[in-house]
């Protein structure tokens, strides 16, 4: 058969690929053997509306990494399509473009140990939601499963567990996580994972150090650029290897014999990885399909629910010195004062006024005075560890501390006099309240209050020179 010819009939970019197997059953060199004019003038001619490869000359039957790296998702397709028969299609976004790939493979014949196919491709710089969900029924169905629990949950963490365990699942996998990266704190964080009972690789949680999200910033140079990584067997694992000799050790010392790697991202942003090991191979078409279309709803999820935490931290914490502010010092007694029940039992209140301040700001300037708030805020979550600091304005904190005496109450200010002496010019005045429960929490506000400003005043008569 004339190939080139043949691939000549077929308007849309194309050229016809060869797949090299070996006596063993595994597959050796793919190869582009000749392609259409189309696809000829996308390597020769490119421009903007085409993606740049490694390239610009055509040279029939060369290597395909001789124009784009190594990938282990477009060998898997050429291998099913060529030697297996096949037909295949994906609609794609691999990272190293700015393009959306849809990918068409037909079987074509073989000759001795050397397999052919067609490989089609349409481009599109935007993504074209019709072609995202053309997928079977199956699919379609567990990944409109997932949209729902998403979207129905109350308990963000638990319908994540239930999302992984179903992902695991699906995948007939040993073990299946969602792992949170953070590049502006370098560190990471489990979501949530799930193990089958067979698994030896068990909760990662002990693994998740400093050490490990090093490991993380690896994992895009080890992608290549593709939107995954799928290495199912072990002729794949030495593509790690290769590619990652450190990261693969440690699978290998966890006993990882397949993976899975899906990239969560949400505007180009990466919120972190789906992770999964030890999966069914004979799925791995499957998995691909599901993971791609799911990992689009779940980064969009992550990243709302990320918003959420970020949005509740800048309204209930202050953010120069880090304690909870006064909207959220006020939530909390207003929930004490909204019922008659004793909602507190055995609790203590604390007030302490940062003296001096208006004096530093003035003399020193503001950056010294916020100095100062930061260095108070310090000294009181060291002397009340594990209770709640909350900058109630300008100078003044207040600190809640339950399941507490008078005794302990008593000595935990003291502690604040101590350490404060730790740092240049940081004194508090202290005025504290014990009460045995919260019914009358207003009275016990207005004592310690009242408490903190007798300490204040016995502050200034010793030292005139400080007073504002």
């Amino acid at each position: 058969m004339d190939l080139k010819n043949f691939v000549n009939m077929i308007d849309p970019m194309t050229c016809i690929i060869s797949v090299e197997t070996n006596e063993d059953g595994s597959y050796g060199d793919i190869r582009i053997v000749t392609g259409n004019d189309a696809y000829i003038a996308s390597i020769e001619n490119v421009d903007d509306s085409a993606p740049k490869l490694m390239m610009d000359k055509f040279i029939p039957n060369s290597l395909y990494q001789n124009y784009f790296p190594k990938d282990l998702n477009f060998e898997d397709f050429c291998y099913r399509a060529a030697v297996l028969k096949k037909p295949m299609h994906t609609y794609v976004h691999p990272d190293r473009y700015d393009f959306w790939f849809n990918l068409f493979m037909i079987p074509l014949g073989s000759e001795g140990n050397i397999h052919y196919c067609t490989y089609t491709q349409i481009i599109t710089q935007k993504a074209d939601v019709e072609e995202m969900t053309n997928i079977s029924n199956d699919t379609a169905t567990r990944v409109l499963n997932t949209c729902i629990k998403l979207r129905g949950a109350r308990d963000f963490h638990a319908v994540m567990g239930e999302v992984i365990e179903d992902l695991r699942e699906m995948c007939g996998a040993s073990y299946c996580a969602i792992l949170l990266t953070d590049d502006i704190q370098c560190k990471c964080e489990i979501l949530g994972e799930a193990w089958s009972e067979d698994s030896q690789l068990g909760s990662m949680l002990e693994f998740i150090d400093d050490s490990f999200y090093q490991l993380t910033t690896t994992w895009p140079d080890t992608i290549g650029g593709s939107n995954c990584l799928i290495a199912k067997n072990p002729t794949d694992m030495l593509f790690i290897k290769d590619k990652n000799p450190q990261w693969y050790e440690s699978l290998i010392d966890k006993k990882v014999e397949s993976i899975v790697l899906f990239p969560l991202k949400q505007n180009d942003e990466l919120l972190g990885y789906i992770w999964t090991t030890n999966f069914h191979n004979e799925d791995v078409v499957k998995i691909k399909e599901t993971l791609e279309l799911t990992t689009f709803f779940l980064a969009s999820e992550i990243a709302n629910y990320k918003l959420l935490v970020k949005l509740k931290i800048l309204s209930t914490i202050d953010m120069l010195t880090g304690v909870y502010n006064r909207n959220e010092m006020n939530n909390r007694i207003d929930a004490l004062r909204s019922t008659d029940k004793s909602e507190l039992d055995n609790f203590g209140i604390v007030f302490a006024d940062l003296n001096g301040l208006k004096r530093m700001n003035d003399n020193e300037g503001h950056g010294a005075g916020d100095l100062l708030l930061k260095n108070g805020a310090i000294v009181l979550q060291n002397s009340f560890v594990g209770d709640d600091v909350y900058r109630a304005g300008g100078d003044e904190f207040m600190v809640f501390v339950e399941n507490t005496s008078e005794e302990e109450l008593a000595a935990k200010c003291k502690l604040v006099k101590e350490n404060s002496e730790k740092f240049p010019n940081v004194s508090f005045a202290i005025g504290y309240c014990f009460a045995k429960d919260s019914t009358n929490i207003v009275e016990t506000l207005k004592t310690a209050d009242e408490r903190m400003y007798i300490d204040k005043e016995e502050y200034y008569s010793k030292h005139p020179e400080f007073k504002r």
